[in-house]
């Protein structure tokens, strides 16, 4: 079989068989197909799409690549919970600790950024000592000792994900239904853990920026999750805005925590509360009324937080980061972004909000380029708020030349509609999709 014709089968528009989706998988895990051929066969998926068939095949192959981790010597219902990504998506952060301060085991698989989105891992590593390259037999005992882990992508763990994960980012192939599919589902499924939610971003920020799409996505991963024996459910949620407002590695990582010790807005710990009580609903720990009522108290009471502060220590981390945020790396230059007029700010296009993040540093231009964690946004004002000429709207944070500067400036400038009417609010919660249907809010 050769590569060659797979990519043309499919760049005419052909369905691959199960065979040929395997030889590719196989030839991405073992390094015998160039980077070039990777890319173009990604680009003809991104083009020509798969069905439901090729792209559970896809899933499984990816799946299979590499070790898949047996967590049945954990005790309980183990849970896992992804997002698509999207811009201040800090929500892995904010309610694994929630879930597992509750007594349910959080075994997580993770990724790095892509594209204008800051990744889990990411955020994790930028606090000093923080290790999430760990091996499966280390994983699984931090999980065992603490009821949570939190690791990124090791060479054994999913590769063949790996590897075309980091092509999407640089090749313009991220926002393709099945090959973002097949690289959630496969992580999830190779971590071994029984019960998985899904956190679909749509909108502007959002690799998925049709609603519809992001229905298709849900269900397909659902399915997928159903065929390989994991109970899935997912949430569909809206990224026309950033949630929060912290956009960066390190700011992040700092909001996050500010939501662990119920300092956070009302709108951001109202969100970590219903995520945090659908995976204690997918555990069976209650009904879904009983369950937000659990995540509300292990957030009040501290043991969320403390569950975080065990999970980076746990980790190799320095926990003195939760007391005391000049622990994370600091950014040189740190400037004030003004508004050009009056007026209530419309809405955003939040990708050139994480664009103009990326400018300054947070995000990789390149797929093997370092980022700096310490670089990225502070909005001061978001949606729906009035603002006055001159008013500061975000602050950057960057350790990157005037140029650079200049050009994130102008990238979210840009970003920003302005108007004379004040916008109605924008809903964060559009759906909830499970193996019964969809329900929509």
């Amino acid at each position: 079989m050769l590569m060659y014709n797979v990519i043309v089968k499919k760049r005419d528009g052909g369905e691959l068989t199960k065979e040929e989706i395997e030889f590719f998988v196989d030839g991405v895990a073992n390094r015998s197909i160039p980077d070039y051929q990777i890319a173009a066969f990604l680009m003809a998926v991104f083009l020509r799409g798969m069905n439901a068939r090729e792209t559970a095949d896809l899933t499984l192959a990816m799946t299979n690549s590499g070790d898949v981790a047996d967590l049945s010597s954990i005790p309980g219902i183990k849970v896992d919970k992804h997002s698509t990504g999207g811009v201040g998506d800090k929500t892995t952060l904010m309610v694994t600790p929630i879930v597992a301060a509750a007594g349910i085991p959080v075994a997580k698989m993770t990724g790095k950024g892509m594209g204008h989105a800051c990744g889990t891992v990411d955020k994790l590593d930028a606090i000093p000592g923080m290790r999430t390259s760990i091996g499966k037999d280390e994983f699984i005992q931090i999980v065992k000792d603490i009821g949570i882990g939190i690791v990124g992508q090791t060479e054994n763990f999913v590769p063949a994900d790996k590897y075309t994960y980091a092509l999407r980012d640089v090749t313009g192939t991220v926002d393709s239904i099945p090959l973002i599919a097949a690289s959630v589902m496969s992580k999830k499924i190779a971590t071994g853990a029984d019960r998985i939610l899904l956190d679909v971003k749509t909108g502007t920020g959002a690799y998925i920026k049709k609603y519809e799409d992001a229905v298709t996505l849900a269900k397909t991963m659902v399915d997928i999750g159903r065929l390989a024996n994991r109970r899935t459910s997912a949430i569909i949620t809206d990224m026309n805005i950033p949630l929060g407002t912290h956009v960066g590695n390190a700011l992040e990582t700092i909001e996050a925590i500010t939501v662990l010790k119920n300092e956070a807005s009302e709108d951001l710990t109202d969100f970590a509360l219903y995520v945090a009580a659908r995976m204690l609903y997918l555990a069976e720990a209650g009904d879904i009324e009983t369950c937000e009522g659990i995540a509300k108290d292990m957030l009040r009471s501290g043991k969320a937080l403390e569950k975080f502060r065990q999970l980076i220590e746990a980790q190799g981390g320095d926990s003195a980061v939760i007391d005391d945020p000049s622990v994370l790396r600091d950014a040189g230059i740190v400037t004030e972004i003004r508004a050009e007029r009056s007026g209530y700010i419309q809405c955003m296009d939040t990708t050139r909000v994480g664009m103009a993040g990326l400018m300054l540093g947070a995000g990789r231009e390149s797929k093997d380029a370092l980022i700096d964690y310490s670089a990225g946004i502070i909005l001061k004002k978001k949606p729906g708020d009035y603002i006055e000429k001159e008013d500061v709207i975000a602050e950057f944070y960057t350790n990157k030349n005037e140029e650079a500067r200049s050009n994130a400036k102008e990238e979210y400038l840009a970003a920003i509609t302005m108007g004379d009417e004040q916008p109605p609010p924008q809903k964060l919660i559009h759906a909830y999709v499970d193996e019964a249907g969809m329900t929509e809010y």
